[in-house]
């Protein structure tokens, strides 16, 4: 480091300095990647992010399963009360009577029905959950959120669209589901013939892009708050480059670095704020997709 500062140019450091093995190189950006390596029983891996061959684990992965097992630990000790008849007792179970409670009257009722909304409140509850917790992920530590992935976010939507094509199928059968597809509208034959192929070809088009545009949402959302907030703290590192290698005043580092704490505090509650939020949204778009998809247009 003391060369590239007496040199001042790349062209002269590597004049001095021998050029680095790509075994040095690779082991340094493994070093500077932060990611955490899992031993991959099943597979084996190509770099920090490829699988080579095999079923290979994510670090994303190990936390959904870790977020599930705490969600149907939790999940099953409020049930063994309420099923036995006994109300919730202690904060964490009445914090989670509230968010059924709301989940049940604000989403699923008014969304599906009052009729059919209950029976789909286990699900939604434990989508709202699941991507709740995983959001907040996202504020540990090199632990991050999954649902930052898109395969995640997209997993989560096709469970929404296979809940609404089921019921619905369930409910109007197979034909008569497609059927329902088409808007309400009466047309003389020699239109309709012409005319309806062509809306129940939209309409199927549209209901799978909302459903895809529903797990690019949640990704989108994620993925813009880190971005942010790692533009933020950037600030501080580019300020200590400039105050090293470029002899800037010291003051300009303490400001920028006050500046980058401050701003990525209040980034942070935001996105604290954002978690709730989006799994708020796509629990309710999921509920309206499958209230829409069990009833008449």
């Amino acid at each position: 480091e003391g060369i590239k500062q007496q040199a001042g140019d790349v062209a002269a450091y590597k004049a001095t300095d021998k050029e680095w093995s790509p075994a040095k190189i690779d082991g340094y950006n493994q070093s500077l990647s932060g990611k955490i390596l899992i031993p991959q029983p099943l597979g084996q891996l190509r770099n920090l992010y490829e699988p080579e061959s095999g079923f290979c684990i994510s670090k994303f992965l190990v936390i959904q399963v870790a977020v599930a097992l705490v969600l149907l630990v939790v999940f099953g000790r409020l049930a063994k009360h309420v099923s036995a008849g006994e109300p919730p007792r202690g904060p964490l179970a009445n914090l989670l009577e509230i968010f059924l409670v709301y989940i049940r009257d604000s989403i699923a009722r008014p969304a599906i029905g009052a009729h059919d909304g209950d029976r789909f409140v286990p699900l939604l509850w434990t989508m709202f959950m699941f991507i709740l917790v995983c959001n907040l992920c996202g504020l540990l530590p090199w632990v991050g959120a999954p649902t930052a992935s898109f395969s995640v976010t997209t997993a989560l939507a096709f469970v929404t669209f296979s809940t609404g094509v089921l019921s619905g199928m369930k409910k109007f059968g197979p034909l008569g589901f497609i059927a329902n597809q088409i808007p309400s509208m009466d047309l003389a034959w020699p239109m309709a013939i012409f005319i309806k192929p062509m809306l129940l070809a939209i309409e199927l088009l549209g209901l799978c892009i909302k459903h895809l545009v529903l797990g690019i949402r949640l990704l989108a959302n994620m993925v813009a708050g880190h971005l942010v907030l790692l533009g933020v703290m950037g600030l501080a590192f580019g300020a200590a480059a400039a105050t090293q290698f470029h002899d800037a005043p010291v003051w300009q580092w303490s400001v920028t670095a006050l500046i980058s704490i401050v701003a990525s505090t209040l980034f942070s509650c935001l996105e604290l704020f954002v978690a709730f939020l989006q799994a708020y949204i796509f629990t309710f778009l999921s509920a309206l997709f499958i209230g829409a998809a069990t009833h008449h247009h």
